[in-house]
C-alpha cells in the first residue's frame, strides 16, 4: 500500500525516485521528455520533429560560441521537483563540480526551455525560475512560432544574454 503524499518529497526521495525511472525498462522508449513535481507526480511532454531539430541546433550553436557541453533533456533538481530542459548548456568547470549523473543537483549555466503548442508560458516561466534558483546563470524560453527569445536572469528578464549569444542567431 502507497501512502498519500502529504509533503513535497525531500530532494533525496526525488533523485532516489528519478534515478528508478532511469533504469526503469517501463520508461525506455517513451518518445518525449520526462519530468517530476515535488509531490513525485510525472510529467511527461512528447517532442515533436521541429521541436528536436531546434534542440539540436541550439546545442551546436551554444558549443561552437561557447565552448563547453551541451545537453538535453537532462534531470535537474529543483525547488520545483526534477526539471528537464530542452537544452543545458554548461561549462567544463560545472562539469568537473557535477559529477553526478541523474539527476544533477544544481542546474547548469544555461537552462533553455522550447515552447511547443499548448504550452503555457506561465509553467515556462516557472521553469526558468526553478533553474535559475537551482544556479542557473540564466534561463531562456524560446517560442518558435513567435520567433522570440525570453532571457530570464535571477535579476529578471533582460534584453541581451551575458553569453553573447544574439536572439536572431537562435532561429538561424
Amino acid at each position: 500500500m502507497v501512502d498519500v503524499i502529504e509533503v513535497p518529497l525531500s530532494p533525496l526521495e526525488l533523485s532516489e525516485r528519478w534515478r528508478s525511472m532511469c533504469i526503469d525498462p517501463t520508461f525506455e522508449d517513451v518518445p518525449g521528455k520526462i519530468e517530476l513535481t515535488q509531490w513525485g507526480e510525472i510529467l511527461m511532454s512528447p517532442v515533436g520533429k521541429a521541436h528536436g531539430l531546434l534542440a539540436v541546433a541550439l546545442s551546436v550553436l551554444l558549443m561552437r560560441k561557447l565552448g563547453g557541453k551541451a545537453m538535453v533533456e537532462v534531470g535537474i533538481l529543483t525547488a520545483a521537483g526534477i526539471r528537464a530542459p530542452d537544452v543545458a548548456w554548461c561549462s567544463d568547470a560545472f562539469l568537473s563540480e557535477h559529477p553526478e549523473d541523474a539527476p544533477l543537483s544544481a542546474a547548469p549555466e544555461l537552462c533553455i526551455e522550447i515552447a511547443s503548442p499548448g504550452n503555457a508560458m506561465p509553467k515556462l516561466r516557472e521553469k526558468a525560475s526553478a533553474y535559475l534558483a537551482a544556479g542557473a546563470t540564466e534561463a531562456w524560453i524560446v517560442v518558435p512560432s513567435a520567433r522570440s527569445l525570453e532571457i530570464h536572469r535571477p535579476e529578471g528578464k533582460v534584453d541581451r544574454s551575458a553569453f553573447g549569444i544574439q536572439p536572431a542567431e537562435v532561429f538561424e
